[in-house]
């Protein structure tokens, strides 16, 4: 096989624990016993527990987000007879109010829509982008990379924010609600307060107070530096006022003045490090682009294309995986040759990933990274059997000119995930992010900003060859989230998805697809399958929690993963074994018309409808 450059196999995490196939019988159980409490953390977002979801079915309308109270936002803004955009930007001011960790003003998103009255997919990207003077030794401390950890929460990390901008975007091509109307939910709850959830307060309880600036730390912990305990009724006065605005002069407001004031205040607080300006703000623009489609079994899975690795990765995955049997019934879920190939594909699909993805506008994507016979080529290097030892990236039609060197970004996970239909049967799947639980901790305005500089390379190149995903001004950094529709043979969505979770997102939506169409689960039943993937250098999957973390029991069983693991022993992997922290949202609409829909398990949100 064709390898580009000198190649190199594709670059994963370390594993907290990492057993092969051959240490499964006698290594599972000790893990099972001793892990899960120093695990839980490793993740950015961390897990709060498995709560049951039930299937919601509804006839004319349906919303899925990962806070009920920002979901209820969205299903007013439906009965009042909303459009499906108007719903999600109902929903997303909501979730930045009550999910700060995960998303909000201060962040970006990508948005999917479908038009049921002409049929039209069009993709919104409203990613953060790097400021003007950000240079290539942005993260670089005397040559080397300085720690992850202290980049995520520098001001060095701050982009500047797109979803402000997106929302008034796609308001303009598809709202029927008066702007203002949808700022009514978070603006009540901003200033009424709401009651901090579980999850809010486990996780601000673990990142603890010193990971936020001095406004952080007063809105978010009280005197002592103690989280806010849960059912604490937490009002937000300051993001009412900044909603007030966006809601009486429109995204105009969040990119001049008072709030980007605010905003360039809080990243330059140390010595200009950030070097965000009110230019930058003001320069914002957001980018629509074709949506990024691939056949799979008659369906058209569609995406977000770069700067999102989302629809090529997870397309190649499919493209990969179509000519094999995996099962074409519910007892086929988990099965250990799926599972097997899946992860095989995967590995395939991250090493150009990894390779040749980043924001078009300042690296061009290969035009062959899809290509039937690139494919054909590629899936050569899969066996039924074994596991292949290394992943190198391919050479696609199109890469031959390029010179790329092996990629070096982490990438970390604070990301929200809604799915909607509306009445009419247009749909949205928008992902919104901040980046890491809690972003960069800088507080303004009543938000949190973004540490999406993150998101790129901290190395600009390597033997001389520039990397892909490195930091250029105005670019955009490379993402892995991938709000996905996927149309059934009739040419109307059967799915909307997406999730939460960094570059894991990827083989989370793939697992969405596949267990629908493949496997025809119900949206619950696929949602509650054990999480799996393969990032590299491991298969990934989900350890459930067991013993001493009450409220934390995962419904798969510490049985279940046994069972997986031993049953893909005989295909010779090798196993990471994490806290695979989803948060996958899934409408599904059926053949008679009916939705029915999830949301994860693992988090606080809910699935409702009309």
């Amino acid at each position: 096989m064709r390898q580009a450059g000198q190649g190199q196999p594709i670059k994963g995490m370390r594993p907290w624990y990492r057993l092969t196939a051959r240490a499964v019988g006698a290594g599972i159980a000790v893990m099972l016993l001793s892990a899960p409490v120093a695990a839980q953390w490793l993740a950015p977002e961390a897990q709060s527990g498995w709560s049951e979801k039930p299937l919601a079915v509804a006839r004319r309308h349906m919303v899925a987000a990962a806070s009920p109270l920002a979901a209820e936002a969205g299903r007013e803004m439906l009965r009042q007879g909303g459009s499906a955009v108007d719903a999600a930007i109902a929903t997303q001011l909501v979730l930045g109010l009550v999910e700060p960790q995960s998303s909000g003003l201060g962040g970006g998103a990508f948005l999917v829509h479908w038009d049921a009255g002409t049929g039209a997919l069009q993709t919104y990207d409203g990613r953060e982008t790097a400021p003007a003077a950000a240079k290539p030794d942005r993260f670089l401390v005397k040559g080397r990379p300085m720690p992850f950890g202290a980049a995520v929460k520098s001001p060095l990390s701050i982009g500047v924010p797109g979803t402000v901008r997106l929302l008034e975007h796609a308001h303009r091509r598809h709202g029927k609600l008066d702007w203002a109307a949808l700022f009514a939910p978070a603006i009540r709850l901003a200033e009424a307060g709401f009651p901090v959830s579980p999850r809010l307060h486990r996780l601000l309880a673990a990142s603890g107070a010193g990971s936020f600036d001095a406004g952080g730390r007063a809105y978010f912990f009280d005197g002592s530096g103690a989280a806010w305990p849960v059912g604490h009724r937490l009002a937000n006065p300051a993001f009412a006022r900044t909603l007030r605005r966006i809601a009486a002069e429109g995204a105009t407001a969040f990119y001049s003045g008072v709030i980007a004031d605010e905003i360039v205040a809080a990243a330059l607080a140390e010595a200009s490090a950030g070097s965000l300006t009110r230019g930058d703000l003001s320069g914002y623009a957001v980018v629509e682009r074709p949506a990024l489609c691939v056949n799979y079994r008659g369906h058209q899975v569609c995406s977000m294309g770069p700067p999102s690795s989302g629809a090529h990765t997870i397309g190649q995955a499919l493209r990969l995986l179509e000519p094999f049997n995996l099962g074409s019934a519910p007892t086929a879920a988990m099965a250990p040759a799926p599972l097997h190939l899946m992860g095989e594909a995967l590995k395939l699909a991250f090493a150009d990933r990894n390779w040749y993805l980043a924001d078009p506008a300042f690296a061009p994507i290969p035009g062959g990274l899809l290509a039937a016979e690139y494919i054909a080529e590629r899936r050569r290097l899969m066996s039924p059997h074994r596991p292949m030892t290394q992943a190198y990236p391919g050479r696609p039609p199109g890469s031959e000119s390029q010179a790329l060197a092996p990629d070096e970004t982490s990438e970390a996970s604070g990301t929200s995930h809604i799915s909607i239909i509306d009445g009419a049967g247009s749909a949205v799947a928008m992902t919104t992010t901040i980046e890491a639980g809690f972003g960069s901790g800088r507080w303004a305005a009543g938000f949190l900003l973004n540490n999406e500089l993150t998101d790129f390379s901290f190395r600009p190149s390597r033997d001389g060859r520039p990397i892909a995903n490195r930091i250029e001004p105005g670019k955009r950094p490379r993402s892995s989230m991938a709000p996905t529709i996927v149309l059934a043979p009739d040419g109307r969505p059967l799915l909307v998805t997406g999730s939460a979770g960094g570059a894991r997102i990827i083989a989370y939506v793939l697992k969405t697809v596949v267990a629908v169409v493949d496997w025809k689960l119900d949206a619950s039943s696929a949602l509650a399958l054990p999480n799996f993937g393969f990032r590299g250098p491991d298969f990934e999957l989900e350890q459930p929690s067991v013993g001493g973390i009450r409220g934390l029991w995962h419904s798969s069983g510490a049985l279940g993963v046994v069972s997986t693991a031993l049953n893909l022993k005989p295909h010779g992997q090798s196993f990471h074994f994490d806290v695979l922290t989803s948060g996958t949202h899934l409408i599904v609409r059926r053949a008679d018309g009916s939705l029915e829909a999830a949301a994860d398990p693992r988090r606080e949100g809910v699935a409702l409808g009309d």
